[in-house]
């Protein structure tokens, strides 16, 4: 059973990733999920196999639930972002090690009905897999720093930009709350963070939803290889902690 998931964009329903990958419904007390299964990984299309959800009405309480039933101890979420800054340019990737969610509502919990409460983090053991991966394939990384979720679905105003821009460095809709959920479940959880775009107002020309499409695909191979990489290093692992 895999043991790593990675969640993303539809992008990568055609993906390599996937090659082999059957369909699974899971029924959560929070709702159903559909996932993609191989025998190496596990696949959850955030915004849905249909493409059709929306970022603030991703169920992540059933997504997450569904992935721990399947067995998932490790997830490597991936987000398209928007760069707060000049120096982190469109095409670059970023491993955070924070992020800042302040406005979640009680969907983005499983603590609904009882008083408990995590210390939220990315986990550190997964993003320094993930960066030695990186450096085992030559690709460069900003391997630290801020990601900042805002609700959705519409981005932000340029006065809204300028606010952020003193807090984090990047800007997106889901991780926060994917991350903090995760947690909650006892999953460890890192993020590989594809910046797309400049956010509004840090262009001359305008932010346009069309642009974000567009370059949203562009680091998606190089997400590719560095996922297998690091199932490549969690199998290895998994192999010299073995008993013989």
């Amino acid at each position: 059973m895999p043991e790593v998931a990675l969640i993303g964009g539809t992008i990568y329903l055609n993906s390599q990733v996937l090659e082999g990958a059957e369909k699974t419904e899971i029924d959560t007390e929070f709702g159903k999920a559909a996932l993609m299964q191989n025998d190496k990984a596990v696949f959850l299309a955030r915004h849905g196999l249909e493409k059709n959800i929306p970022p603030h009405m991703i169920n992540h309480r059933a997504n997450m639930t569904a992935l721990k039933q399947c067995g998932v101890r490790k997830i490597i979420g991936t987000s398209s972002t928007g760069s707060l800054h000049h120096a982190i340019p469109p095409g670059a990737l970023m491993i955070p090690d924070d992020y800042i969610s302040l406005w979640c509502g009680s969907g983005d919990t499983l603590f609904d009905h009882r008083l408990e409460h995590i210390t939220p983090a990315l986990d550190e053991d997964l993003r320094q897999t993930i960066i030695n991966a990186c450096k085992k394939l030559s690709i460069s990384v900003l391997d630290r720093g801020t990601y900042f979720q805002t609700k959705g679905p519409r981005l932000e105003t340029k006065a809204e930009v300028r606010f952020l821009q003193g807090f984090a460095d990047i800007v997106g809709m889901t991780m926060g709350s994917e991350a903090a959920v995760a947690q909650e479940a006892g999953l460890q959880y890192a993020c590989i963070a594809s910046v797309d775009n400049y956010a509004n107002g840090l262009s001359e020309t305008p932010l346009s939803v069309a642009e974000i499409y567009k370059n949203s695909g562009r680091n998606a191979d190089l997400i590719k290889d560095i996922f297998f990489e690091v199932l490549t290093i969690e199998g290895s692992s998994k192999e010299v902690n073995t008993p013989r």
